[in-house]
């Protein structure tokens, strides 16, 4: 079995993992910022990349990461080479800034074919900022390569990938040739833990940065997201002692105000 030459598109995002405490809404800048806590590697890219990492340990190969963006924080970026990547790309700009998914799906597909070959295209089903799911997919479209969404379980057969996916109530199994564009679901299991001496080491590593003219692309054809407006939710709690005089008639009280409040939402 050849050896796969593999690239893991990568989002840096804001923490996830960030308490409300810490999160303010730019009411004017229409953006929210998170106080105190870095960017991180969305989640499922770092599931994506994990997933990368475990196909090179069983059939040996290459895996060049690719990031797209504006202000990428090196630091953030730097983690993926000291998890095992061999390459990391980044396109950068600030005309990178609020792209939608079909304009970042644009770069992505120059940035690629500049790369060159490759049998793997593998990335985060969605991010944790804008949930989309849609860049992927546009991406493999581009390309005009297959693409197989929601993949938890990768495995690699000569010329083609024997993929499980997940759907509601269950899974699928299906084959698709190579090359292939994935997007994995968090099932496949978070990036493994990097150690401080691997993050050291990483520093000395290169970064390629390549800039929007490298990849000779009209920069009229780059949409932006635009946000009409921001709010932050209102938390609303309410109490609601169930009684009764049993643990039986408590039961059946609870499914009765249950029934009413799922009758009220279903109204609105």
């Amino acid at each position: 079995m050849k050896s796969l030459n593999i690239i893991v598109c990568v989002k840096q995002v804001p923490s996830p993992e960030a308490p409300p405490s810490v999160v303010e809404i730019d009411s004017k800048e229409l953006q929210v910022r998170v106080r105190g806590l870095p960017p991180e590697i969305n989640p499922l890219d770092g599931t994506a990349l994990e997933a990368a990492l475990q196909l090179k340990e069983a059939h040996g190969g290459k895996i060049t990461v690719l990031s797209v963006g504006d202000r990428l924080s090196e630091g953030v970026l730097r983690k993926v080479l000291a998890a095992g990547a061999d390459e990391l790309i980044t396109v950068q700009g600030e005309e990178l800034n609020d792209l939608d998914s079909y304009a970042t799906a644009l770069v992505l597909q120059r940035a690629v074919e500049k790369i060159g070959k490759y049998d793997l295209i593998l990335t985060g089903k969605q991010s944790a900022d804008w949930n989309s799911e849609q860049t992927g997919l546009i991406l493999a479209e581009l390309l005009k390569v297959p693409a197989v969404n929601s993949v938890k379980k990768i495995e690699i057969l000569d010329e083609e990938a024997l993929l499980t996916t997940v759907r509601s109530g269950g899974y699928d199994v299906v084959k698709a040739p190579l090359p292939l564009l994935v997007t994995v679901t968090s099932e496949l299991g978070e990036l493994r833990y990097v150690p401080l001496t691997a993050l050291k080491k990483a520093r000395e590593k290169p970064i390629k940065i390549w800039k929007i003219e490298d990849l000779q692309l009209d920069l009229s054809k780059l949409g932006k997201r635009k946000v009409v407006d921001l709010l932050k939710p209102k938390l609303e709690r309410v109490c609601t002692l169930i009684e009764g005089r049993t643990p039986e008639e408590k039961g059946k009280n609870l499914a009765i105000k249950l029934h009413e409040a799922l009758r009220t939402l279903s109204s609105k």
